[in-house]
Formats: C-alpha cells, structure tokens, sequence
C-alpha cells in the first residue's frame, strides 16, 4: 500500500517538530556561547574552557575512568552472556532482569548503598583511600553501563552460532580461554564497541556517583562551572554533547561496516 500525499505530508511535519524540540535549545545554547565578547560572536568561552586546567584534568579523569570501566565491563559481561548462551540459556531471562535493574534503582540510591558497605566504617573500605574510591567509582560505572553493554554483546552472540564455533574449537584442543580469546572475542568486535562507545558517553557525563564520591569527574567539572559562570557552561554543554554524538556516530559507523563486511562474505 502506497502512502498517500497526507500521510507523507504529516510524516515530514512530525519530522520537522520532532527535529525543531531537539534542535532550537542547542541552537539557542551554541549562539549563547558565542557571546561572551560583547563587540560580536566569537569561540572565546571554548578558548577559556578548553585552556582551564580544571577543564583538562576532569575530563581526562573521566576518560581514564571511562576506559577502565569499558575494559572492567567487557571481561565481566562477554563471558557471562557467551556461558548464558551456551550452558544455561534458561536462566537468560533472569539475567537480562537483573542488567536491567540499574535502570530501575536510582544513581543516588546505588551510592549511598555502596557507601554504606564500602565506606571508611565498611567490612572492605575502598573510600579510604583516593585509588580506591577511584576503584568503586568504576565499579559504579560498570553497574550503570549493564544494561547497554550487556544488550549490545547479547545481540552480538545471537548473531553467530555459538554452539557450532564453541564445538569446533573443542574439536581442535582449543580450551576456554582460548576459544574466548581467539573465537568469541573476534565475533564481537561490533557488539564490544557498540556497548564501548555507549559506556564512554555515560561515564563522561555521569555526575551523581562522582558528586557524592568527591571525585574529580567531569559531571561535577560541569555543574560547578555551570554555577559560577555565564558563558562557559553554554559552551561546555556543546562540547560534551559533540563528544556523546561523536560516540554515536562511531557506533553507527562501525555497525555499517560490519553489515557491509557481511554481506561482501555473503
């Protein structure tokens, strides 16, 4: 069934709408940020902010952080959904209930828990010490990261047949590690960055955990220069969406590519 010239026509305007919402306050947000110069537009607020030394060192934290959460999350997740899949595919259900969970329970709740069995007073306190707060942080990232990285790995594996390539391994004396290092590992080079790339957006611009850790992470960079200045924060919101769009657009790229390379094969 053809659509017809309505139903075209209501389509590009809900187009337009959806489009407009989305885009005037960023519009509005990067011409606000031009003007810190009162004789006429200019990128001076990006000029102060990317030479801020605080600007420098909270977001290279959070991108220390953000690989290290990505690393943590990819040994822990790959092997729990390839035995998922393997071994134990009715307790699947279960477990994609239970990596949906930090949707459910909220950032600050999720803290204050962590505080409360891994704080100075705790059986094991990690907030004693900066390297070791820093070490729960990331756990905390890995927590909210689950539910992405976790999909985005699941959707890899059913992809491929995992009993087939796991028994022709087998077959040829390979053991568990190596059939994870050497098969599985290469399968999900898309999946693995998918749920990467998604990861690093999510640690770059979490402020909740960092806050109330007393990290110095870019989400609490944001919100204390969000209170102090005028012109800076605007910039600041345009740099750290570019870097979660840039992030999307790298996913995006290298899942086309993944297509296109399986379709070549087919």
């Amino acid at each position: 069934m053809k659509p017809t010239a309505t139903s075209r026509l209501g389509a590009w305007i809900a187009i337009l709408l959806g489009s407009g919402y989305f885009l005037l306050p960023l519009i509005a947000t990067f011409e606000f940020s031009l003007k810190m110069k009162r004789e006429g537009y200019s990128f001076e607020a990006y000029k102060v902010v990317l030479s801020d030394p605080g600007f420098q060192a909270s977001f290279g934290y959070s991108a220390l952080l953000a690989l290290l959460t990505i690393l943590a999350g990819i040994l822990l997740v790959v092997p729990t959904a390839f035995w998922i899949q393997l071994k134990l595919p009715r307790l699947r259900p279960l477990i994609e209930f239970i990596t949906l969970l930090p949707l459910v329970i909220p950032a600050i709740v999720l803290v204050f828990g962590y505080l409360r069995l891994y704080g100075s007073g705790g059986w094991l306190p990690f907030t004693g010490s900066e390297r070791g707060t820093d070490v729960l942080l990331v756990f905390g990232y890995v927590t909210l990261a689950l539910p992405y990285l976790y999909r985005s790995v699941d959707t890899g594996l059913s992809a491929i047949d995992v009993r087939s390539l796991t028994e022709a391994a087998q077959s040829l004396g390979s053991g568990w590690f190596d059939i994870l290092r050497l098969v599985i590992f290469p399968n999900l080079k898309t999946a693995i960055l998918s749920g990467a790339f998604l990861t690093f957006a999510i640690v770059i611009g979490e402020f909740t955990l960092a806050s109330l850790l007393a990290r110095p992470a870019f989400g609490p960079y944001l919100q204390l220069i969000g209170a102090n200045r005028a012109y800076e924060p605007a910039a600041l919101a345009i740099i750290a969406f570019l870097v979660t769009w840039a992030a999307m657009g790298l996913m995006q790229v290298f899942s086309r590519n993944r297509a296109a390379l399986g379709a070549d094969e087919h």
